[in-house]
């Protein structure tokens, strides 16, 4: 069982701007969802963990080695797919992986192309494995990008923002694919969009402003929120008298008309009650942040 310790870990750069506070992060096998707005903190979350930024305060550890101290501790058991995927042209998927493999040290040439033909057949590219990479789908090249992330083994997988762009048949492909890989190893999902978390990650953490407001299973908190939340349809033009007078969780379009949803403690006349969601946990989080 691979274990990522995140410590009470900051980051401030030189200009003085706060990246990151008091993050307290314990991941082990399986997905988690670190959620949050663009601007949030995640990338220079990401950036810490990997070693390419050192933090100003705090520690990070992978499987009982730091990664201040030895940033190779994590590093060659690492696999990353980033949101935008580059490729060389006029290179097939073959030959980008073999390239690739090179690159990360995988010296012996069978072993190399066994491991490569394995992958290709598990992100179902195989028969695929002589076109070039630039003319595939978003979703094939996203699943190409898995499939470059697991060369050589990786115990821990950073995967930035994998679904945007994906249509619905490809995102749900691509997720089976995730949760296949997250039962031998950390796959850590940072995105922005509520639905992953909620189809992918048992446990979580929202992260907002650099500090992590949030973090739990998400039924769990989603629990929290049983018999708290009221819904009414309102006009347009009252929006800004319900929210001053209420603690707004959502607003939604609903058939052209304007849904509001509010968090009581016990019913509000005129509302009806609204079972909760992980978009309502999510949205209520950013909402206190702000009010901080």
């Amino acid at each position: 069982m691979n274990s990522l310790s995140i410590e009470q870990l900051g980051l401030t750069y030189r200009n003085g701007v706060q990246a990151l506070s008091g993050i307290d992060l314990k991941i082990s096998n399986g997905m988690f969802g670190l959620l949050g707005p663009n601007g949030a903190g995640k990338s220079s979350l990401m950036k810490c963990i990997v070693g390419l930024l050192q933090p100003s305060q705090g520690s990070i550890s992978f499987n009982g080695s730091p990664i201040k101290q030895d940033p190779d501790a994590i590093r060659k058991y690492l696999g990353y797919l980033p949101q935008d995927f580059s490729v060389y042209p006029r290179v097939t998927a073959y030959q980008l992986l073999n390239h690739i493999a090179c690159l990360k040290g995988l010296s012996d040439a069978r072993a190399r192309s066994q491991q490569i033909d394995l992958l290709l057949h598990k992100v179902n590219l195989f028969e695929a494995r002589n076109k070039e990479v630039l003319t595939f789908s978003g979703g094939m090249r996203q699943r190409f990008g898995v499939a470059q992330a697991l060369l050589g083994s990786p115990k821990i997988m950073i995967v930035d923002e994998p679904t945007a762009g994906l249509d619905p048949s490809e995102r749900s492909r691509f997720n089976f694919l995730l949760n296949e890989i997250s039962k031998d190893v950390i796959v850590l999902l940072s995105t922005h969009l509520v639905e992953d978390v909620r189809n992918l990650c048992p446990a979580m953490a929202i992260l907002a402003s650099g500090r992590i407001v949030k973090q739990g299973r998400p039924a769990d908190l989603i629990r929290q929120l049983d018999g708290k939340l009221w819904s009414a349809r309102i006009p347009l033009s009252d929006l800004q008298r319900y929210e001053d007078q209420f603690q707004l969780v959502s607003k939604d379009l609903r058939e052209g008309e304007l849904q509001v949803t509010v968090y009581a403690e016990s019913p509000v006349a005129g509302f009806t009650a609204q079972k909760p969601t992980l978009d309502h946990v999510y949205f209520k989080a950013l909402d206190q942040e702000t009010k901080r």
